[in-house]
């Protein structure tokens, strides 16, 4: 009965304190996010910002080079989210054809196939095809944040269960544990951007 809280208690007591602030940014941003609050990209600059420096001690470059990518996403997102809708106001919540979809799916497959066969080639990258496979997926993903496509909640439960896997296997315990956090934030996420865009669909409605 004890072997649980051991293990977490093991797990916090490796954390540094920067994961630590990373994770609470993070969740911040996520949390910001399902609100549709222009915040939440000021919290996702800074979290990142420090993923950036862990993932390239834990030699996950695939990850680290992400950051970077979000880095510059939080800049666009801030900008999408407060100029890119119709009248460049604010961005209301929109949807993705079928098409745009499996164009996004297979782009991601093929993308994770060949860095990861790079990688594990010519790198000493941990997990170079799960690591590619987060990393393209969450680069669409976020794109699709930014745009405000209500799908990206999907997308993204599935990345985050992957990446639980992946962090747990270089002993990053406190961001696995962030991660099954926002597998359950998702599922509220989706529901609210849901709720946006159908009172947007009938608010058009004449």
């Amino acid at each position: 009965m004890t072997a649980v809280p051991e293990q977490i208690r093991d797990a916090l007591a490796a954390m540094s304190g920067w994961e630590i602030a990373a994770v609470l940014l993070a969740v911040a941003y996520l949390l910001l996010a399902v609100r549709e609050s222009l915040w939440c990209w000021g919290a996702a600059l800074a979290s990142t910002a420090i993923y950036l420096a862990i993932f390239l001690r834990a030699g996950l470059y695939m990850e680290s080079a992400l950051q970077g990518f979000y880095i510059a996403m939080a800049v666009y997102g801030w900008v999408s989210w407060r100029y890119g809708g119709p009248r460049r106001d604010a961005l209301p919540v929109t949807t993705w054809p079928l098409p745009a979809h499996a164009a996004a799916i297979a782009g991601i497959l093929t993308l994770t196939l060949v860095s990861g066969w790079l990688l594990a080639r010519h790198t000493a990258a941990q997990l170079p095809y799960l690591d590619s496979f987060t990393t393209w997926a969450s680069v669409v993903t976020t794109w699709m944040v930014a745009r405000k496509i209500l799908e990206n909640w999907i997308y993204w439960f599935v990345i985050d269960s992957v990446s639980i896997y992946l962090y747990v296997s270089r002993s990053l315990h406190l961001t696995a544990m962030l991660f099954a956090v926002y597998l359950v934030i998702i599922v509220f996420g989706f529901a609210r951007w849901r709720k946006s865009w159908i009172d947007t669909r009938t608010g058009a409605l004449p």
